[in-house]
């Protein structure tokens, strides 16, 4: 498959430009770090919490997909890496059940074997993740959160463990998310309806350019990234057009009424490949109305119901996605064209922290944090632009890219291996940008995601490219 490759290794070694200086860096007050991590880490329980409350224990201990845990499973894996990461390293406190941790080992069990091991139930589940986070708040009321002396421990340096740790949880959270999409049975979740798109949204021009030159790729100064956003360096890259929203269900319907699915010619050949073995003729949860007029209805957590046409389309594979781009005459985009366009700031010539500016996100920017159960219409969230002018670049699907996941030039495995390392290679594709179900606290700029090639379950999607010589 032919590749619009580009190089992220550094292009001089002129000093890099300023980051951002962002919310929670060491610098701050520790008493305000020490707060936000206390929200952050209360805001992923209430979220697991409603995640789980809504189920009875039969349909929290089902396996409603081979691809997804029990969500009682990921309930206490969450506990079990909070007692790993904040009871005993970083509180230095004796272990609550070490007898837990081969059980709850994410390498050890594939998914599909997690419900044949002896889980707790969700109560003894319930109750463990309460008195582990008893601990974990005492700790973090305790902790130095500088990483300077008497510990010089670069765990606390910024409060860096307590909000991995809730990245950790949210993550967990979305993936929670997504298999109460793929439950079946009656709906036990409810949020209201994003806002209508705004008035300029179908003016929108349908790509925004990215004039060439070197942008600051990464970071070296967030004190919550984690190791793969991880370090700061220049990447030069020639100018680019980008779609100036994703890729929206009306747009996927007219390749897939086309004959998209059908025609090799649009896929590389691993695609039509996997095309063929999963038989794959629309995105998951499409179907058509047959007791109708045939038209296209989606399942939502639940319900079914009429496709959205000007909603980004969503839960498409990469391979989808690239099948797409290649009938729209396009491509996708790489990484760094994507991360350049999200957080390049040409007035400054500094990259920002997200696509309007260094603040945390508000319900005017993005979509986020599960506030609604779909992606927000097309050309919304004006106030989220970036300078280029593209919208919605975080929150409502994540945004497949071009590139394969692998370190940044510099990369060092914090604070251990398993969280990226072992992921890089050809294997994962990396995803940007986040969803409708991605929380704030991981969602950033320089936030990177991967999977393989061929999941659907994820809430993802995806915009396209092009080069912009001879535009």
């Amino acid at each position: 498959m032919t590749r619009h490759a580009t190089s992220t290794e550094p292009t001089s070694t002129e000093p890099i430009p300023t980051e951002p200086v962002p919310v929670g860096r060491a610098a701050a007050d520790p008493a305000a770090v020490r707060e936000r991590a206390r929200a952050a880490l209360e805001a992923a329980r209430a979220r697991t919490l409603a995640l789980t409350d809504c189920l009875d224990d039969a349909g929290l201990t089902a396996q409603h997909s081979p691809l997804m845990s029990p969500l009682v499973w990921d309930l206490a894996h969450i506990g079990n890496q909070e007692e790993i990461w904040l009871v005993r390293t970083a509180g230095r406190r004796p272990a609550l059940r070490p007898d837990l941790d081969p059980l709850y080992d994410a390498f050890r069990h594939p998914r599909s074997a997690r419900p044949a091991l002896p889980l707790l139930s969700p109560e003894q589940a319930r109750a463990f993740v309460a008195e582990v986070r008893d601990q974990a708040l005492d700790v973090l009321a305790e902790a130095p959160l500088t990483g300077a002396p008497p510990t010089g421990d670069p765990l606390h340096k910024g409060g860096f463990v307590f909000g991995m740790l809730a990245q950790h949880e949210q993550q967990h959270d979305e993936t929670m998310l997504a298999t109460h999409q793929l439950r079946q049975g009656p709906p036990v979740l409810d949020a209201p309806a994003p806002p209508p798109a705004p008035a300029d949204a179908a003016a929108l021009p349908r790509e925004v350019l990215v004039p060439a030159g070197p942008f600051t790729m990464g970071t070296s100064t967030d004190p919550w990234a984690l190791d793969n956003e991880r370090p700061a360096h220049t990447v030069e890259l020639p100018s680019f057009l980008l779609d100036s929203t994703p890729v929206g269900n009306a747009a996927y319907l007219e390749f897939v009424e086309d004959g998209g699915y059908a025609d090799p010619r649009w896929w590389s050949p691993q695609g039509w490949e996997h095309r063929l073995q999963a038989q794959l003729e629309a995105p998951l949860f499409w179907q058509r109305d047959r007791d109708g007029d045939g038209t296209w209805l989606r399942r939502r957590f639940g319900r079914t119901e009429p496709l959205p046409a000007d909603q980004p389309v969503v839960h498409v594979c990469w391979y989808e996605a690239d099948a797409y781009a290649r009938w729209a005459g396009r491509r996708l985009p790489t990484e760094a064209e994507w991360e350049k366009a999200a957080r390049h700031d040409p007035a400054t010539g500094g990259s920002l922290r997200h696509p309007w500016g260094d603040g945390d996100p508000g319900p005017g920017h993005a979509n986020l944090g599960q506030r609604h159960l779909e992606p927000a219409p097309v050309g919304s969230y004006p106030d989220g632009a970036a300078p280029c002018g593209a919208r919605q670049l975080l929150g409502d699907v994540w945004e497949w890219t071009a590139t394969d996941f692998a370190g940044y030039p510099g990369f060092a495995a914090f604070p251990y291996r398993e969280y990226s390392e072992v992921f890089f290679g050809g294997d994962y594709k990396v995803l940007r940008g986040g969803s409708f179900g991605t929380d704030p606290v991981a969602c950033r700029s320089t936030f990177r995601n991967w999977d393989y090639p061929i999941r659907r379950q994820i809430f993802a999607g995806f915009r396209t490219a092009r080069d912009a010589e001879g535009s």
